[in-house]
């Protein structure tokens, strides 16, 4: 399944090795907030230096408007990662010219070096050639473990393996490996769990989905769009108008496997503290809009979730944020949770979803990569891991 070269298939030792790790975590007031990221590249980052390598380390933070803005500096990162790991880790003030190329040369075996959030350069998004090669020749190998990027062609996810051979971490194979055979060869009955606002962001995966899926259990705002496509009155819910023909048509095409909610939890307006009411689903009363599915609905998908040998999760079923509507959310973590089926989450709200109900260590796998994940359920080539050797 996994066809690419990892670090364990080369020889590290006295090299210099680049790795690209998604080190894009939360700051407050120059703080870590969540620091999921950082952990889950620690193996591959430990896994070299045991082999006697010098580790440079880069990523992206956020979104800096062009040029170099001090809120986005992978500087508290560094710090963060010397604490984490015990050991002070070296930090460069860019991710090339002379300040890299100066901590780069006086890296020894060993030691950890992270350079300056890559999209300070405008050049890294657009995969510029002479960026990739900048950043190439600042070490000997270089290593992708930042599956939450491998989706994007930028210099620092493919444009450097044109200038260096480019391997996997353990971090990139874990993911690729329970994603992609969740979705090759899973073991059945394969249940998909989609939530999330929007039917126009999951087309494509429901498509995939739908030849290699038993059933897809639908809620979040996307669940809308389906009923009103059903011919349901919405009243004020989240609609998306401009998908309502795809609805239809993923409807018609959809042999039975596609489960909508048979209740919902409306609210009388998008607030915490907003009116809450569970309906049979129908049309929706004027002034009320669905911020969740029922308890009914949680109970039908957690029949299926039960009897399923792989489960793949990506959105949440309401507005979780607000506590009144994230029982639909908790329920599915439960029964996921519950279930003997191998669980992979992936995507951003329904991780955190599943770390505040205290369950994800019942998971079998959770996904650091939102984008990356949705475009494996797709059936998507991720470019960042197909510019890296083949075993």
């Amino acid at each position: 399944m996994f066809n690419k070269k990892t670090i364990r298939d080369i020889d590290v030792k006295g090299k210099k090795v680049l790795v690209r790790v998604d080190f894009n975590v939360p700051l407050k007031e120059g703080k870590v907030g969540d620091d999921t990221r950082i952990r889950a590249a620690l193996p591959t980052i430990n896994y070299l230096l045991e082999h006697g390598a010098a580790v440079i380390l880069c990523s992206h933070l956020g979104r800096p408007k062009g040029g170099p803005d001090p809120k986005y500096s992978m500087k508290p990162v560094a710090e963060y990662l010397g604490k984490l790991m015990g050991k002070p880790v070296a930090f460069a003030d860019d991710c090339v010219g002379p300040a890299a190329e100066a901590a780069a040369k006086g890296l020894k075996s060993g030691s950890v070096l992270l350079l300056e959030n890559t999209r300070f350069h405008p050049e890294e998004e657009k995969n510029d050639p002479e960026l990739s090669r900048q950043m190439a020749s600042l070490a000997d190998i270089y290593v992708n473990d930042a599956f939450g990027t491998a989706h994007r062609a930028h210099a620092s996810t493919e444009g450097v393996t044109k200038y260096l051979p480019g391997v996997a971490g353990f971090l990139l194979e874990k993911e690729i490996q329970y994603l992609g055979q969740a979705v090759a060869e899973p073991k059945r009955p394969f249940v998909a769990i989609l939530g999330g606002a929007k039917i126009s962001d999951k087309i494509g995966v429901i498509k995939n989905l739908l030849t290699k899926a038993d059933t897809i259990l639908i809620g979040g705002g996307m669940a809308n769009t389906f009923l009103k496509a059903k011919g349901l009155d919405m009243a004020d819910s989240l609609v998306e108008a401009e998908a309502l023909e795809t609805a239809k048509d993923l409807l018609s095409k959809d042999g039975g496997k596609l489960m909508l909610p048979v209740d919902l939890a409306l609210a009388d307006k998008f607030d915490a503290e907003a009116e809450c009411k569970i309906i049979e689903t129908g049309d929706i009363p004027a002034g009320w809009r669905v911020l969740d599915i029922g308890p009914k609905t949680v109970a039908a998908y957690g029949k299926v979730i039960a009897g399923a040998g792989t489960v793949v999760w990506n959105g949440p079923m309401g507005v979780f944020e607000f506590p009144k509507f994230a029982e639909g959310t908790y329920g599915i973590a439960k029964a996921v949770a519950g279930s003997s089926a191998i669980s992979v989450i992936g995507g951003g709200e329904s991780v955190a979803a599943i770390q505040q109900s205290g369950l994800a260590d019942k998971i079998t796998h959770i996904s650091t990569g939102g984008g990356a994940s949705l475009e494996m359920l797709e059936g998507l080539v991720l470019p960042g891991l197909a510019a890296l050797q083949d075993k």
